[in-house]
């Protein structure tokens, strides 16, 4: 083992780091989009491949020799719009000018939400804004209006009045955009919820729970603002409190400072 140590070249450790980042940066790319299904069902694919092998399956074997011998043109077929996005972004931003910019818009996006709840609270307006965290949540979006637009206060504020046609449902912010509104979330259907709760709370609880997602809501009896991380409602918070817990979330291993 130490002999095989010393043949490590440093441009050998260099080569795999190399390879680690890349794969670390694609990996941060296709997070949360339908690529990672399709991959996970080429890599089954793979799997069984390799197994007609063994088992000597001529025949499962034949089928899917042919599909192998054609497999970086089904790749570039199925992932051509995910490949297109990846390399507009790589041109557009360096990997290693990426992190900051990500980080400022996290906090800009934190603040706009904040001040919207505490607008929607003081106008005693019902509110239901899930913010994406590792988790995808692309299954609550397909079921609303994706609108793909920038978080402003504003523009929240918008949706969730009473006459706008989508202020029904829940808002979902993903990587810092209001990715979908009027999405609809399953209700939580556990008996120890206090029955003063509505369902903005109970939708709130329950995709807390099937998510690692934030979610806060706006009661529109009381006009109170609550935050839900996995089923744990914290009641009646103001902007600052708001934002500290939101910074332990999110934040919490980046050391930022409020702007």
């Amino acid at each position: 083992m130490f002999k095989t140590l010393l043949f490590i070249r440093w441009q050998d450790i260099i080569d795999i780091l190399v390879v680690a980042f890349v794969t670390y940066r694609i990996i941060l790319m296709i997070k949360g989009t339908r690529a990672v299904q399709m991959l996970l069902g080429l890599a089954i694919i793979v799997g069984i491949f390799i197994l007609s092998q063994k088992s000597d399956l001529v025949m499962t074997q034949w089928v899917l020799n042919n599909i192998m011998n054609s497999f970086i043109l089904v790749i570039v077929v199925l992932f051509q719009s995910d490949i297109r996005r990846a390399l507009t972004s790589v041109g557009k931003t360096p990997f290693f000018g990426e992190r900051d910019k990500e980080k400022v818009a996290e906090v800009y996006t934190l603040e706009e939400v904040i001040k919207a709840s505490a607008i929607l609270a003081q106008k005693k307006i019902g509110a239901l804004m899930v913010l994406e965290k590792e988790t995808g949540l692309k299954d609550y979006i397909e079921g609303g209006v994706e609108l793909g637009a920038k978080v402003t206060n504003e523009l929240i504020t918008s949706i969730f009045l009473p006459n706008s046609p989508i202020h029904d449902g829940a808002v979902i912010v993903q990587q810092n955009r209001i990715k979908a509104a009027g999405c609809f979330l399953p209700l939580s259907m556990d008996p120890n919820i206090s029955k003063s709760l509505g369902t903005r709370h109970r939708a709130a609880v329950e995709i807390s729970l099937e998510t690692d997602a934030a979610v806060i809501v706006v009661s529109e009896e009381t006009g109170k603002v609550s935050l839900v991380s996995n089923g744990k409602i914290m009641k009646n918070l103001d902007s600052d409190r708001l934002w500290e817990l939101l910074k332990k979330i999110f934040l919490s291993r980046r050391r930022i400072k409020k702007l």
